[in-house]
Order: C-alpha cells, then structure tokens, then sequence
C-alpha cells in the first residue's frame, strides 16, 4: 500500500503530466473505472490552467484566435504543468514556448507581446512598497555615492523588443475605439511598466539612457556603473533629471551600500 506522500506524487503525476504508469489501479470509484476517474481530473485541469493562461494573455488570444490558442495552451500546460498551488505563478515561461512554437513562427511579435502581458500580470500581483527614505539617501557620504545600489519597486518590469508590442496591445484592449492599424516596421521599443499605489498601471516608453540606467540599477550595478552604462547608451541623456524623477514617482525605493 502506498504512502499518503507517494499517492499525492502518483495522482500529481497522472493528472498534470499525463504519466498515469498504473496508477489508476489505486483509484476507487464507483461507476467509473479508474481510469476514466482520473481523465475526469486531466479534463478538468486541463481546463482551468487553459483558463488561467486566457486570463493573462488575452491579447496574445485575440490575436491567434479561440482554437490556435487552445492548442497553444494544451501544448504549453503539457510542457510546463503548473507546479504551484498558486495560480498566478502559472504562464510564466509562455513568451519563450511561443517563440519555439512552430505554429506561430510566423507571427515574430507573439512571443513580446506576451512578454508584456506577463509584465502587466505580475506588476498588478506584485507586492506594495514605501517610497524612498530620501532623508537617508541625502546622508550618504558623498565619496561613497557611486557605490550605492538601488532598488527598483516590486511593482515595476523592464522591456524592450524590436516591435511597437505597446501599440499591438492598446489597440487590441477592449475599449479601444481608434485606428487599428500597427506598423511592424516602425521600429521597436524600449517600456517600463509600473503600477502606482493607487493600483493604476502606466505604460513609459523609455529613451537609450533612461533604459540603461534602470536595467542596470536593476541588476545590482552600483550607481556609478549604471551612470556610465547610460551615458555610454545615449551620451546626450539627462542623468541628473532622470535619476531625480524617478525618485519622485517612486520607481527607486530602497539602497544600500554593499558593507552595510
């Protein structure tokens, strides 16, 4: 007889990854075989991970269609099944199964513009944070100032890609009334995404420097670098004013000296 940790792992297993290996002889079900039981629970799962994916990517869907998007997802949940019992968490490697899906090759902007709806996904989830303790930053001794890593709020995703994915998805929300059309050739784009305290979620479309310097204070670059790495990425680029309105709208929130 199995152990209750070894059922739980068997009946995971044969719902979620299709590996019933005999498993459904330990399933007991009146009028049902066990087999049959446990392709109830694959139907089911099936469908509510199919669910959570339309939520997050409803963009992604119109643009592929109802059936080209179910397959899409039954491939992906069969690749990744969920691994948590937090359904927020499920959809996250859906930009990458996009770009390998040879369905969908041809439609080169699929992958980015799933990468943003993610973004927006988990900026909307993503935890509160108090603002900068700007009295504590104004006492860090001056000399010590380009050693400084910041942080950038919990609530904030960095993107790029060489298509306007920020038009794709505007004109493919539901209340959008303007003209539709998308220029795949104009050139790509460079985003932050942020969700503010009163739960609104901004789209900045970001500048060679302004980007840089993010993404590198993001990846724990100590100020100086970051600096430099912007100013490398667009010499003509305002440093002094960007750092400052990021500040003041909350995008950095936290610092540190390594040491320390």
């Amino acid at each position: 007889m199995l152990r209750l940790r070894e059922l739980q792992q068997g009946f995971a297993a044969a719902v979620l990854d299709d590996e019933q290996n005999g498993f459904d002889r330990h399933v007991q079900a009146a009028g049902l075989s066990g087999a049959r039981r446990l392709q109830v629970y694959q139907n089911n799962a099936l469908l509510s991970l199919t669910g959570t994916l339309e939520a997050v990517y409803p963009v992604v869907r119109r643009l592929v269609g109802d059936g080209f998007f179910e397959y899409a997802a039954a491939q992906y949940i069969a690749r990744h099944p969920s691994r948590s019992g937090d359904l927020h968490e499920f959809g996250e490697f859906f930009a990458a199964f996009l770009e390998t899906f040879a369905p969908a090759a041809a439609l080169v902007y699929l992958p980015d513009v799933a990468r943003l709806e993610w973004a927006y996904h988990q900026v909307f989830h993503a935890a509160r944070h108090p603002p900068l303790d700007l009295a504590a930053l104004a006492q860090a001794p001056v000399e010590q100032q380009g050693a400084l890593r910041f942080q950038l709020h919990p609530a904030l995703r960095l993107l790029k890609s060489a298509f306007p994915i920020l038009r794709i998805w505007q004109v493919n929300q539901d209340h959008y009334t303007g003209d539709p059309s998308v220029d795949l050739t104009g050139g790509g784009i460079k985003l932050l995404v942020f969700r503010r305290e009163t739960l609104d979620i901004e789209f900045h479309t970001l500048a060679d420097g302004e980007f840089s310097l993010l993404q590198a204070l993001a990846g724990d670059f100590d100020f100086a670098t970051a600096c430099e790495q912007a100013l490398a990425a667009q010499p003509s680029f305002d440093l002094p004013a960007c750092f400052s309105r990021h500040i003041l709208q909350g995008v950095l929130v936290a610092f540190h000296l390594p040491d320390s």
